[in-house]
């Protein structure tokens, strides 16, 4: 059936004929896109035209029915509102107002959004001038029926007002638009994006076509339309697969939505909506900076410049580096300028730009991109610094490489980075695609070049990190490749490269280590000392694992996760000193310690103690004042003594997760008694932190510790209906458990690691399968990010040796059983 056709079935149908037309046309497999909004727009406006001359009796004189916003750009998605204003001269009230009934009940009766206004023309443009989401609904004002001459005369003013107001209206529309990044985010990182809100979205690209329509600056019109319509296109498919008047795209309907536009899954989708709000974001960019100059300009006048000046002009151009000069507060090129003899000038007007933090211009960009030439291989020397100066210019750096990649130069630079840009990270640790988390942490890595001898392979291991997330498999083991490819491309020397190579192989080895494994095992010191190999190394890839942490987001970095990194290199500082690595002898208790155990044996009951554990600064002169004053919190200690017996694990998991506790390290031994008397006492030493709210006072936990002892406190049942009480939302579905034994990883014990989504509860209940498998727990060492929780349990068994090869996959797979059955 043709628009035509859908047309007449309407017209001939009324209301209901509307309807039937409507569903047809958004169930036609065939039709999408621009050509499915435009047949839907001319649809409705065919069925509202109807109603109007039905209303009117086909005269209409002194007033019209007029489509703005969205409706007016003709842009109608499957569950788009309607925003329509009805216009009249004044003459009579109550024939509008009974006008406007007849236009908007059958509407309402339909089921669809409507956003009315009846006003006349002098009302629409009083409150066009108070309310400025009013005057951008009006720049799209179009008219579908009634007196065209209203219509017209009503768009007129508004426009001549618009343009006469934009030195005022054009400020309040970028704080507006900047108030709702804030608000929304930026389209181009969120998991689940607002499409039209957030930053990139759609309404940034109407405020484009707004300054536009102003006349006083315009933004690039290159792949600007292709960007809204891919959105567009997106918001339909949203529309028709959760039949909602939604911008958002959640998760949970992201495949859906993938497989409506025909793309391979929702990685695909997510990839596509942020190429397409960096389009609009960067174009945003340049359009607001062309805004600024143009109202500067204009607030100053020529002769008042040239008294502020001392009679003379002030220079237009400064010089930054050779072929990069400032001007109106842009990095441009010098007129005396030759890209396509001089390869490396992208590179050094980039630096240039980023040390002097101004925005490298859009013009120079594109000539850039147009006419220089490749760099050789490798790389003259220059360019490689260059790169590194970039690299290392803190902040600014950001906005910088953003107009380069705006313009294809990063992946002509970089051919690599094309694997990794705009891509998804579905990980709600991680705040940024691949590619800009790469760049943030050169960012933070710039802030640790004081730190290193070698800033320049900090700051490019940085940059390449994890440049194999493009790549199947393990993204450390591919980026390796990747990263001697690129370190010899760039012409870095076989010593150099090598050292580049083990940055990005091992670039989480310090920070997983220190959270999951026993620093007191040498198994654990010597095999990051032989994984890293030098002193030099070991110090690059201790400032390049605080700066990857940092950004990644905040839940990957703490003062206690520093301290444990800390602690862990300077042991394997240490080894490759050639210090000698002895096997660790028991530690004598501390006079707490056994004085808690000599109680705990004589109450036969748990003893208990909390107290706050700070890190200090290693060097109180050099450190921030604020950092002396106060240092940050590690987490509070808690030292359990209780007469050695079965349960003790999950018993104390349990009352921790109880009371919302959440633990981050945990040892337990056994605690031989003084002077010869018979026995020992279980010592547990562990870190805790409370979720929210202040620490619950020590003698409710040694209560509730009794009772869980003792077998009359059920804690699964108090977790259960704790978690009945306050059911968290249901998502996306997490991936399953998974546990696994780590080979070689400890001499002394066997190490068991467990990858599981993390929840009130989940310590409690791996310490009652341990307790079930019949074997003894060493030590434990937890680890949160995000929603995900990794544990790493040092088990023995009953004699105290580790478990042998097919045992130890036994209790693995207990554990991974227990795990999978939770109800």
């Amino acid at each position: 059936m043709t628009s035509t056709d859908v047309t007449k079935e309407a017209e001939d149908s009324g209301p209901g004929g509307y309807a039937a037309a409507r569903l047809r046309l958004l169930t036609e497999g065939a039709r999408s896109g621009p050509p499915r909004r435009s047949a839907l727009a001319g649809l409705t406006d065919d069925w509202l035209s109807g109603l109007f001359d039905a209303g009117t009796g086909g005269t209409g004189r002194g007033v019209s029915l007029v489509a703005v916003g969205g409706y007016g750009r003709g842009e109608l998605s499957p569950r788009s509102d309607l925003d329509l204003l009805l216009l009249h001269d004044g003459s009579d009230d109550e024939a509008v107002a009974a006008l406007a009934d007849r236009l908007w009940y059958p509407v309402w009766d339909l089921g669809l959004d409507l956003d009315h206004s009846v006003r006349t023309p002098a009302q629409a443009r009083k409150t066009a001038g108070e309310d400025l989401k009013v005057q951008l609904g009006l720049l799209d004002a179009r008219h579908l029926a009634g007196d065209l001459g209203l219509t017209a005369s009503l768009r007129t003013t508004v426009l001549a007002d618009w343009r006469n107001q934009a030195p005022k209206r054009l400020p309040e529309l970028r704080e507006l638009c900047a108030e709702r990044a804030e608000r929304q985010g930026e389209l181009q990182f969120l998991l689940e994006p607002d499409l039209k809100e957030a930053r990139g979205g759609l309404r940034d690209a109407t405020a484009l076509r707004a300054v536009a329509a102003s006349w006083l600056a315009d933004a690039p019109r290159e792949g600007l339309a292709d960007a809204r319509r891919r959105l567009l296109d997106v918001r339909d498919a949203l529309h028709l697969t959760t039949g909602r008047a939604t911008d958002r795209l959640a998760l949970q309907e992201q495949d859906q939505v993938a497989a409506e536009l025909g793309l391979l899954d929702a990685d695909a989708l997510l990839r596509q909506v942020y190429e397409t709000a960096r389009v609009i974001s960067y174009a945003g960019d340049v359009t607001w900076r062309e805004v600024g100059r143009v109202l500067r300009s204009r607030s100053v006048r020529p002769r008042l410049r040239a008294m502020l000046g001392g009679g003379k002009p002030a220079p237009e151009r400064s010089p930054l580096a050779e072929g990069v000069v400032e001007h109106d507060g842009e990095a441009v090129l010098a007129r005396t300028a030759r890209p396509e003899r001089d390869p490396v000038l992208p590179l050094r007007a980039a630096a240039a730009a980023a040390q002097a933090g101004l925005p490298l211009s859009r013009h120079a960009v594109r000539r850039l991109a147009a006419t220089t030439r490749p760099l050789p291989t490798p790389w003259p020397a220059e360019a490689r610094e260059q790169l590194v100066t970039l690299l290392g210019s803190g902040r600014p750096t950001v906005q910088v490489w953003e107009a380069l990649e705006a313009e294809g130069l990063v992946t002509r630079l970089l051919p690599d980075w094309e694997r990794v840009r705009c891509r998804p990270q579905r990980n709600a640790v991680h705040l940024w695609t691949v590619d800009r988390h790469l760049i943030e942490t050169a960012v933070r890595a710039a802030g640790f070049t004081r730190r290193v001898h070698r800033p320049d392979l900090l700051l490019v291991a940085a940059l390449l990190h994890d440049i194999g997330k493009g790549w199947p498999g393990d993204h450390s083991v591919a980026g390796e490749t990747i990263a001697r490819d690129v370190a010899v491309r760039i012409g870095f020397d076989r010593a150099d490269t090598a050292v580049l190579a083990t940055l990005v192989r091992h670039h989480l080895l310090l920070v997983e280590t220190a959270t999951r494994r026993d620093l007191d095992d040498p198994a654990t010191v010597r095999a990051v000392a032989d994984a890293v190999g030098s002193e030099h190394t070991l110090e690059l890839l201790h400032a390049l694992t605080e700066a990857d942490a940092l950004a990644t987001g905040p839940a990957a970095w703490s003062s206690w996760r520093g301290s444990l990194v800390a602690d862990l290199v300077k042991r394997v500082s240490g080894v490759l000193a050639g210090d000698p690595l002895e096997e660790p002898e028991a530690a004598a208790p501390t006079a707490e310690q056994e004085r808690l155990a000599v109680e705990a044996f004589r109450t036969r009951g748990p003893v208990l103690a909390l107290r706050a554990q700070t890190e200090p600064p290693a060097d109180p002169a050099s450190a921030d004042p604020a950092a002396v004053a106060g240092p940050e919190p590690l987490g509070v200690e808690l030292l359990i003594a209780v007469p050695d017996q079965e349960g003790v694990l999950p018993a104390v998991a349990g009352v921790l997760a109880m009371h919302r506790l959440t633990v981050r390290t945990a040892e337990l031994r056994s605690l031989p008694l003084p002077d010869g008397v018979e026995g020992s006492v279980l010592l547990l030493d562990w870190r805790v932190a409370a979720e929210y709210g202040s620490l619950p006072q020590a003698a409710r936990l040694r209560a509730d510790l009794v009772r869980a002892l003792d077998g009359s406190l059920d804690i699964a049942a108090r977790l259960a209906e704790r978690d009945a009480a306050h059911p968290r939302r249901r998502g996306v579905e997490p991936p399953p458990p998974r546990v696994t034994v780590a080979p070689a990883a400890s001499r002394l014990a066997t190490v068991i690691e467990v990858r599981a989504q993390d929840a009130p509860g989940l310590l409690f209940r791996l310490g009652r399968a341990l307790e079930a498998a019949g074997v003894r727990v060493r030590s434990a060492h937890a680890s949160t990010l995000g929603s995900n929780a990794v544990d790493a349990f040092y088990v023995t068994g009953p004699e105290g040796a580790r478990l042998p090869g097919e045992e130890a996959g036994d209790v693995a797979r207990t554990l991974e059983e227990a795990l999978r059955g939770r109800p």
